[in-house]
């Protein structure tokens, strides 16, 4: 006798855009425009003047500005991080650079996800936050003709709950 196939429910994929508006709590950033990229493996946030610093403890930390005084979401927070890696990352022109590496929360669909950034200056791109695979995968599909799902959703929860 055979044994029918147990279904695991798998969560239900939502749809995204090719851009999105995202949030970082931790990072004190509210709607920001990101690029959805399906062709890059991890996250990347634009920062600037990133190095490394030694606390008064001797724990070696970054330090960075996130964004730049050109972005209108700049907030002036010089931020610092213990925790990080430095790892070896293919830019978008395929050449490999040394990027350091935080794990944020980012938010979007009113969900939260804990997720790894690579921190690069992106002054020169159009988009100051990418979205890669690492985060997309068994999460979102995406619809290429279509940006901002998750803002447009947001806003629909909220019409939503007016009316009841």
């Amino acid at each position: 006798m055979r044994e029918g196939k147990r279904s695991h429910s798998k969560p239900e994929k939502k749809t995204i855009g090719r851009r999105e508006l995202v949030s970082f709590p931790e990072l004190d950033i509210d709607a920001i425009e990101a690029k959805i990229d399906t062709g890059a493996y991890t996250s990347a946030i634009h920062c600037s003047n990133i190095h490394e610093e030694t606390a008064p403890d001797g724990t070696k930390v970054i330090a960075l500005d996130l964004l730049d005084p050109s972005h209108p979401q700049y907030n002036r927070k010089k931020l610092k991080f213990s925790e990080y890696d430095l790892r070896e990352i293919k830019s978008s022109f395929g050449e490999v650079q040394e990027r350091y590496v935080i794990c944020t929360k980012i938010k979007f669909f009113d969900e939260e996800f804990e997720e790894e950034f690579s921190l690069s200056d992106r002054s020169d791109m159009k988009y100051p936050v990418l979205i890669g695979r690492k985060l997309l995968q068994h999460r979102f599909i995406v619809d290429v003709a279509r940006k901002n799902l998750a803002h447009k959703s947001k806003i629909k929860q909220k019409q939503h709950k007016k009316h009841l």
